[in-house]
Formats: structure tokens, C-alpha cells, sequence
């Protein structure tokens, strides 16, 4: 039987799902546009479920284009918009808030503050990164401070 490898691209705009074969060729793809959400100015949000539904959507859907079953694919790959922040409770496997793309810049007073402080050169001497909106830990922050604070007891 022919083995296939299975990409997954969830990216900003869309989700993808293309298929390849052994030598590398695509076979076969689907995609799905993405919604994005500005609640306020400078803000990017997307569902969290939308994410997840339109990218098991493209793979039955790329699948189903070649008539490929699961047992057909011998690897997957995912490749994803990283910096996109999304929280899930522990207990229901619920988000607790729409995703926050990378894009978004509501954390910038926080990093503004924090880029005064001692934490920048500990922070950039330990990661090489400066503290920017665009990583996760504020993000982070900001929902649990915004949108979780009576569940705090419970992470």
C-alpha cells in the first residue's frame, strides 16, 4: 500500500491540509478560510473551535479527494501560527477565551512596564528575545487576569 504524508498548515487566513507522496508531489490538498475577529482596535481574535473543525474538515476532505483511509498516511506534520495564545480549562477542555493572534498588540502597556524593570535583560539574556506583545506570555497574563480571575484556585 501506498504511504502518504499528511501537512497541516493552521495558519492566520485558512486552514490547509495537503497530502504528498513518498517522492515528495502534493496529491492532493483542501483549505478552508479562516475568521478573524478586531473586537478593539489593535486586537485579533479567532475561534479557538473553528480552528479545530476547519482542520479536521481539510483532511477528511483531502483524504476523501484521493479516497485515502487513515491508515494510508504514515506521518503527519503540523505547522501552525505559534505566537497565537489560546487557553483551555483543564476541566471541561473548553477555551476559556477566543485565541489572541500574534498579531495582536493589546498586551503593549504590560510590555511597555515590564521592559522597564530588571526582567528585560533577564529575559533577553535567557531567551534572546526582547518582551514584545507578539509572545505569548502576556498574553497569558492577560486572559487569566482579564477573563479567568475566579478560576484562579483551580489552574
Amino acid at each position: 500500500m501506498q504511504q502518504y504524508i499528511l501537512a497541516i498548515d493552521q495558519g492566520t487566513t485558512n486552514s490547509r491540509a495537503i497530502i504528498f507522496d513518498r517522492a515528495g508531489n502534493p496529491v492532493s490538498q483542501h483549505e478552508i478560510a479562516l475568521s478573524q475577529y478586531f473586537p478593539q482596535d489593535g486586537w485579533v481574535e479567532q475561534d479557538p473551535n473553528e480552528m479545530f473543525l476547519n482542520t479536521v474538515e481539510c483532511c477528511r476532505e483531502a483524504m476523501r479527494k484521493m479516497n485515502l483511509q487513515a491508515s494510508a498516511i504514515a506521518a503527519i506534520g503540523i505547522s501552525n501560527q505559534r505566537e497565537t495564545t489560546i487557553i483551555w480549562d483543564k476541566n471541561t477542555g473548553k477555551n476559556v477565551y477566543p485565541a489572541i493572534v500574534w498579531q495582536d498588540r493589546r498586551t503593549s502597556g504590560m510590555c511597555e512596564k515590564l521592559a522597564q524593570t530588571k526582567l528585560e535583560e533577564i529575559i533577553f539574556r535567557k531567551t534572546g528575545l526582547l518582551i514584545d506583545p507578539y509572545f505569548s506570555s502576556t498574553k497569558i497574563v492577560w486572559i487569566l487576569d482579564s477573563r479567568c480571575a475566579r478560576a484562579r484556585g483551580t489552574w
